[in-house]
């Protein structure tokens, strides 16, 4: 059970190959929830210096507090960075969490260049299944079979929409997964039997998830000109679950605006300092509230009472 049931391993190897385009050697290992393997990789592999992007997913950080690492903020362009060592772990997540920004080729070979000194890196694509005006591609197909160093995470929680599950899995260096799997051995966290069941049912279809990935892409094509003609500029968002956007004022005035019209957003500064001038709109409400917000945005406060 710690490794998988030969059903899971199965369905996460066939993914891996068919849908990431992963070549080479390379290991899996199931994990309750994504969340929760980032909030604990950092002390699972010892790591000194993890280096996060200055607009991320808080998680990122809060697992380096909680490996006392130190923490590195770095921009998107991997030449630019601090030359990592073999006690670094690196965390890159296209699509991106808030902005949506999908990483060019070019762009990830620059980051898979950094293991030639040690360093992991470790790629968070857990919203890859929901391409808009770009596709993603994981790092594995990046990585062309050379999967030294590497570790990718994906989530069933975005892709199948069964975040209540916590079904997600960790898959690159065969090396790296072995250190994992002997730490699981005695430290627990196994996935349950009936969760590795449907967890392998849900990565043998990709119909569900295309069907969900189009609901996306319409929220998207019909909220974000209504955003645009109010004056806010759409940054990125080529990918994933959510707007990234700035009117221009803080993210806190931006958040009371909307709260005035009874919207809820997220303020930017959640993802890092780099963010507040933005907030952070997710597209995972139904069609019928989107719509609904569209009406609140649109609609003078005067004239709703």
């Amino acid at each position: 059970m710690t490794t998988g049931s030969k059903e899971l391993r199965e369905a996460i190897s066939r993914y891996c190959r068919e849908v990431l385009g992963a070549v080479g050697d390379f290991d899996l290992l199931p994990t309750i929830g994504s969340k929760e393997l980032v909030a604990w990789l950092p002390f699972l592999l010892q790591a000194e210096h993890v280096l996060i992007p200055k607009i991320a997913y808080p998680t990122y950080r809060v697992g380096a507090l909680l490996a006392r690492s130190r923490i590195i903020e770095v921009d998107i362009d991997a030449r630019s960075w601090p030359t990592p060592d073999e006690k670094s772990l690196i965390w890159i997540n296209t699509p991106s969490n808030p902005t949506g920004r999908v990483h060019s080729r070019e762009e990830l070979e620059a980051v898979l260049a950094h293991r030639s000194q040690g360093a992991v890196v470790a790629s968070d694509e857990c919203y890859f299944s929901f391409p808009d005006s770009k596709a993603p591609i994981s790092t594995f197909q990046v990585a062309a079979g050379d999967n030294r160093g590497l570790l990718v995470v994906h989530s069933l929680s975005k892709r199948s929409n069964i975040a209540g599950y916590r079904g997600a899995f960790i898959a690159g260096d065969p090396l790296l997964i072995s250190r994992l799997l002997e730490i699981r051995k005695h430290a627990g966290m196994m996935m349950p039997a009936p969760i590795q069941r449907a967890s392998a049912i849900a990565l043998s279809d990709e119909v569900h998830v295309k069907a969900q990935a189009a609901r996306y892409a319409n929220r998207r094509s019909r909220l974000r000109p209504v955003l645009e003609s109010l004056g806010f500029r759409v940054e990125h968002s080529e990918a994933g679950l959510y707007l990234w956007c700035s009117s221009g004022k803080s993210d806190w005035e931006q958040v009371e605006w909307f709260a005035g019209r009874g919207v809820i957003v997220t303020p930017g500064r959640f993802y890092g300092d780099a963010g507040i001038k933005h907030i952070r709109i997710a597209l995972t409400a139904s069609d019928e509230a989107i719509e609904r917000v569209i009406e609140r945005v649109i609609e003078p406060v005067s004239e709703r009472g």
